[in-house]
């Protein structure tokens, strides 16, 4: 008996260490979760998608399936899992908006690429114009890391036309970090001209987050928006109840008005199911058409665009940037999500010195 009781122990104390890996390669919430694996990257490749995991709640995940023209983070969720995006068009939620299918989550593309729009690409567009658009394929993950801190994904990607012919490269780190009640995704992308490439002046661009209903602005009226390719999409007129939403950007802009404005950032704030929720796009200096403008909005279109100038400044601004085969640019934006308190501009401030120092 003695004897037994004694291999016993030695098992215990040899596969106790284990079991955090065990449940993790299995799929399983990791209840022993170590301190240093706080935030988790789970890489499912037979789904195309990789989860990030924060405190053992999911907080987003990286997608890019093959129905869908580019791959985006979806969806994304506070601290405590209440959804911020738009469930259509993959998970329809009741009461949502069903317009625009290229709104997804959040994404990063534009409307004018040698004369190609990736921003309006989606099942909706029949085969005989899928020449007029690019499509943004997922070609690897090189890296998809957990830590304490912070977890971090590399991945690579090929800006295309509709035949496959490559225009740009692009390699992308996302790093997801959070603690308590505020979440934050940077978004690194570079961008490698393949061949001779011009950014069109244009205003469908181009970091897109499209928020869940509660946060959108009240609206009594319906709208029309009109794209580059001048195709309509009609937006109806909506019951309001529970919808909170009011951008505010970082040079006191509130309300529609920040539409076609620049700013360093831009917060929009509402409540869900009483939960208080900021969501806040951080720019940073160092990109291209800083401070950017914003093609931000009421009925959730939520977006930063450096490069489309003409159309958001009434004609006072343009630019049409571009790269030489070989020449490359770089992105870099923060979007941080706050839940449980109201957030003010010095809250929002202090993150972007953060973010930019």
């Amino acid at each position: 008996m003695r004897n037994k009781n004694l291999v016993i122990l030695i098992l215990i104390i040899f596969f106790l260490p284990l079991l955090p890996t065990i449940a993790a390669n299995d799929g399983l919430t990791p209840h022993f979760m170590e301190d240093n694996e706080r935030i988790q990257l789970i890489q499912n490749d037979a789904e195309r998608r990789v989860d990030v995991i924060i405190d053992g709640k999911h907080f987003t995940s990286y997608i890019y399936p093959e129905n869908i023209a580019k791959p985006v983070l979806y969806p994304i969720k506070t601290a405590s899992e209440t959804f911020i995006t738009r469930g259509y068009p993959i998970a329809n939620r009741p009461g949502e908006r069903v317009d625009h299918p290229h709104h997804i989550g959040l994404w990063l593309n534009y409307g004018d690429v040698n004369g190609l729009d990736f921003w309006n690409n989606s099942e909706a567009i029949s085969p005989e114009r899928k020449d007029r658009y690019g499509t943004i394929l997922h070609k690897s993950i090189v890296k998809a890391v957990s830590g304490s801190k912070e977890g971090t994904l590399e991945v690579t990607m090929d800006w295309v036309d509709s035949k496959g012919n490559v225009l740009l490269t692009e390699n992308t780190t996302f790093i997801f970090a959070g603690k308590g009640d505020k979440r934050t995704i940077d978004r690194i992308t570079k961008l490698t001209a393949r061949t001779d490439v011009s950014f069109t002046d244009n205003k469908e661009g181009m970091l897109g987050l499209r928020m869940a209903r509660e946060l959108e602005h009240p609206s009594d009226k319906p709208e029309k928006f009109t794209d580059a390719q001048g195709n309509p999409t009609d937006v109806p007129s909506m019951n309001n109840e529970g919808v909170t939403g009011k951008y505010r950007s970082s040079e006191g802009l509130e309300g529609d008005d920040v539409w076609g404005t620049r700013g360093k950032w831009m917060n929009l704030s509402g409540t869900i199911q009483g939960e208080n929720i900021s969501v806040a796009i951080l720019d940073h200096p160092l990109n291209v058409g800083f401070p950017t403008y914003w093609h931000a909005r009421g009925y959730g279109l939520y977006a930063a665009n450096p490069l489309g100038q003409k159309a958001m400044s009434s004609g006072k601004d343009e630019l049409n940037h571009s790269l030489k085969n070989g020449e490359s640019t770089t992105f870099r934006h923060r979007i941080v999500v706050y839940s449980g308190k109201a957030v003010g501009d010095k809250d929002v401030e202090k993150d972007y010195k953060a973010f930019t120092k």
